[in-house]
Order: C-alpha cells, then sequence, then structure tokens
C-alpha cells in the first residue's frame, strides 16, 4: 500500500530532528554529487536530482489522486521552480569555488528571512552568532583574490531561492502528506531536466552514473525535501531559517569525510557559534 500521507510533525523537537536529518543527507549527497561534476556536467548532475527525485516522490504519493486548486497550483509552480534554480544555482557554485564557501554565502537566504521575521531580542543574539561563525566559516582571511567572481554570484543566487523557498514552502506545507513535495519536484524537473539533457546528451544514460545520480537524487532531494516539508508543518520560518543555518557547519563535515577536508580550529570555533545560534532558537 502507498504512504500517501506523512504523518504531521506536531512535536518541535521531532521537526527539529526531522531537519536536522535532511541537512546531513543533503550535504553528504552534495559532496557524493561533486565527483560526478567532471562526467556529466553540472547541468547533467542536476538533472539527475531532480528528474530522479519527482519520478520517487510522484510513485509515493501519487498526488494526482487530489487535484490541486489553481491558488495551490500557483504556489506549488513557483515552489517547483525556485528548487530547481536554487539546485542548478549552488551545483555550479561548487562546480567553481569550494563547497563549504557556496554553502556559506547560500546560507545568508534563510538568514535574511530569519531577520525580518524575528520579534524577539533572543533571535537577533542569535543571527548575531550565526553571523559571527559565517564569517570565520569563509576561508576568505587574506585569500580574498583566489574566489571565482562567477561562483560567488551563483552561490548568491542560490541564497535568493532558499529565502523563496522557505516563503513558499511554509504555504504549500498546508498540503496533505507529501504532495507538496511530489508536485514541486515535477514542476523543478519540467525545465531543469531538458537542461541536462541539452547539455550532457548520452552520457546521462550511462549505467554507472544513472546509479550514483540515483543515490544523489535519494539523498539530496527526495529525502530531505521529505523531511524539511514534515519540519515546515510544526516550525515557524524563522525557527526553520535558523535551523538551515547550520548547513555550513554540515556541509563542512560532509566536505570533511567524503572529500578529505580538514577543518581548522577556526572552523569548528565557527561551526560551534552556529549550533548554537540554532539552539538558541529552538528554546521556548
Amino acid at each position: 500500500m502507498g504512504q500517501e500521507q506523512l504523518p504531521a510533525a506536531g512535536n518541535p523537537w521531532l521537526a527539529g530532528l526531522a531537519l536536522l536529518c535532511s541537512q546531513l543527507s543533503l550535504n553528504v549527497g552534495a559532496a557524493i554529487a561533486k565527483h560526478l561534476f567532471p562526467k556529466v556536467g553540472v547541468e547533467g548532475v542536476t538533472a539527475y536530482r531532480v528528474g530522479i527525485s519527482a519520478l520517487v516522490m510522484l510513485l509515493m504519493f501519487r498526488p494526482w489522486r487530489t487535484p490541486l486548486t489553481w491558488k495551490q497550483a500557483a504556489n506549488v509552480a513557483i515552489y517547483g521552480s525556485v528548487i530547481g534554480l536554487m539546485n542548478l544555482l549552488i551545483y555550479r557554485a561548487f562546480s567553481r569555488i569550494p563547497m563549504g564557501i557556496a554553502v556559506a554565502i547560500e546560507v545568508a537566504g534563510p538568514l535574511t528571512v530569519a531577520v525580518l521575521a524575528s520579534h524577539r531580542p533572543r533571535d537577533f543574539v542569535a543571527v548575531c552568532l550565526a553571523v559571527v561563525g559565517l564569517y570565520f566559516l569563509l576561508p576568505i582571511h587574506g585569500h580574498v583574490d583566489q574566489l571565482d567572481p562567477a561562483g560567488v554570484a551563483y552561490a548568491a543566487g542560490a541564497a535568493v531561492c532558499w529565502a523563496l523557498y522557505i516563503v513558499y514552502g511554509k504555504r504549500v506545507s498546508a498540503m496533505s502528506g507529501g504532495r507538496s513535495v511530489a508536485w514541486g519536484m515535477l514542476a523543478a524537473s519540467l525545465f531543469i531536466v531538458p537542461i541536462g539533457v541539452r547539455h550532457s546528451g548520452e552520457a546521462l544514460l550511462t549505467p554507472a552514473y544513472l546509479m550514483v545520480g540515483a543515490a544523489i537524487a535519494i539523498m539530496s532531494s527526495a529525502l530531505p525535501y521529505t523531511l524539511e516539508m514534515l519540519s515546515m508543518r510544526t516550525l515557524s520560518a524563522r525557527t526553520f531559517s535558523m535551523f538551515s543555518s547550520a548547513a555550513p557547519a554540515l556541509s563542512a563535515l560532509a566536505g570533511m569525510v567524503v572529500l578529505g577536508e580538514h577543518l581548522t580550529l577556526t572552523q569548528w570555533a565557527a561551526i560551534t557559534a552556529i549550533v548554537l545560534a540554532s539552539a538558541l532558537t529552538s528554546l521556548r
């Protein structure tokens, strides 16, 4: 029997745990994806991630059983388009600048949402902690000239998409179960997959690459987006954004484990500051 509905994540601690697991899965998947760039290109890997994820989500949740209203369809279309563009932009950033730097720039999106939604002094303290952590995570002190401007621009574009993803994800999260994620991934695949096919061609049909692409799709999209949708049904946009600000730390850890990237004491201190910021916003 198909799992047509996901249980509501009514417990904020469970919602936070779901979001943490989604970030871990996403970052490990991103580190694996970076190995595939030389084989099928950034566009090809993005097509794998979005296209295969869409198929998996459609088979799991069969969203067509409950048709969308026009308002829901509009929100889902924007939500899906943002997902697709965010994936493409951050992968292009990964291909030009280190993964940790790209994610640290990208996280400016959810941080902006958190600042705009904050109404308590505690939230501003948390934002300051996160900003300090992000500043020291960026290995740009004395090495600014080594950053590719195009890579930075792609990461900044991904930051804008991440902010929009939170806003529109919150709007569509009220839909039953995983329908919103499935419809969103379908919308994303409608323009991302053709781009990947155009750039990578027959290389996308290589069995070995397809297997890795499927793993990337599950780890980087299908699983994390489902878990994030669960958390969005319980967490506020502000709290979700601050939890998401831990992404650079998790990205650095994924880079260390999967890519062999080592961290300095300064980077560990930055990770601690970001984790404290996320924990502070979750306290009630």
